[in-house]
């Protein structure tokens, strides 16, 4: 799929985030690093909705973000209003990918995608483990 493609509609959860003027670097755009934070926010926040306590320290079962993949499309600075789409893309046996999308508030292009791939994963056992039903529920292809 063409990132250039994607709209905000192909997202099941979106939320809006403002970046700080601190979130700039040199060259008065936001730091490609910062980019990465605000997309863990939304992709821990869209993982607590898909039945992952995050907050759960004594859990033995959850999972472990495997990969990331990032693609920078287009500079953005401060100020700006931010909406960030995540879905699931892809199931396997014991892993999935959550695609994430930045938009700017009045940009259709995303101004950054990744997919992260996240691996279902017993910590008591150290090993990995099948992927949940209630995340093959959430799944659905483009």
């Amino acid at each position: 799929m063409e990132m250039r493609t994607l709209r905000r509609e192909d997202f099941d959860y979106i939320i809006n985030m403002e970046p700080r003027w601190r979130d700039m670097d040199g060259l008065r755009h936001i730091n490609h690093a910062t980019y990465l934070s605000y997309l863990e926010t939304v992709r821990i926040q869209y993982m607590e909705k898909l039945g992952y306590d995050v907050n759960d320290w004594d859990r033995k079962r959850s999972s472990i973000l495997a990969s990331m993949k990032i693609d920078y499309h287009q500079q953005s600075s401060f100020p700006n209003q931010y909406e960030i789409g995540a879905r699931v893309i892809r199931i396997g046996n014991k892993s999935f990918d959550i695609l994430n999308a930045l938009f700017e508030q009045n940009n259709s292009v995303p101004v950054v995608t990744g997919v992260f791939t996240v691996v279902g994963f017993d910590y008591a056992a150290q090993e990995t483990i099948p992927v949940s039903e209630r995340i093959k529920k959430e799944y659905r292809p483009f």
